[in-house]
């Protein structure tokens, strides 16, 4: 297993979560939709999948990146109210090793510059080979069966 200090896993921005809970809208201004859990739903607050009966907010979240040809928004689960978040720490999700996901590597730009389909069992391998690339600026990582977004891989700085 590869040295997670070189990297940091990163959950929605509190900012964006503040402005979403606040005004009741998503990235598209359309209206949130508020849910009660029926438990497994991966919340992109925490970095962990929901308990049955959560109060959850599902939205349109577009992911961080240039605007343009490659930029997305799809459905994403988060507390209707804040939470603490994930881990400090900064490495891969703990409930969601072991969890298949696509990889995807971006550049500068915002563009597609490479990715993987890994099975989970070593996503900090996957990770850091991706991010040997020197023009992957970040990743993302998505959901293999419905495609959306769990959370953005950065560097380590520091």
């Amino acid at each position: 297993m590869t040295n997670s200090t070189t990297f940091r896993v990163h959950a929605l921005p509190a900012a964006t979560l503040d402005t979403v809970r606040g005004t009741g809208r998503d990235a598209a201004g359309r209206p949130v939709e508020a849910l009660r859990a029926g438990g497994g739903e991966p919340l992109r607050c925490c970095l962990r999948d929901a308990d049955e009966g959560e109060e959850l907010l599902l939205f349109g979240y577009a992911p961080p990146g240039a605007a343009g040809p490659y930029r997305e928004i799809g459905p994403v689960f988060a507390h209707a109210a804040a939470c603490p978040g994930p881990d400090p720490a900064g490495g891969h999700p703990p409930a969601w090793r072991g969890r298949p996901q696509v990889l995807r590597a971006y550049d500068r730009h915002g563009r597609i510059c490479g990715g993987r389909l890994h099975d989970g069992t070593d996503p900090e391998g996957v990770i850091a080979e991706l991010l040997a690339d020197p023009t992957a600026r970040e990743l993302h990582s998505r959901n293999v069966v419905y495609g959306c977004f769990m959370f953005v891989v950065r560097r380590a700085t520091g």
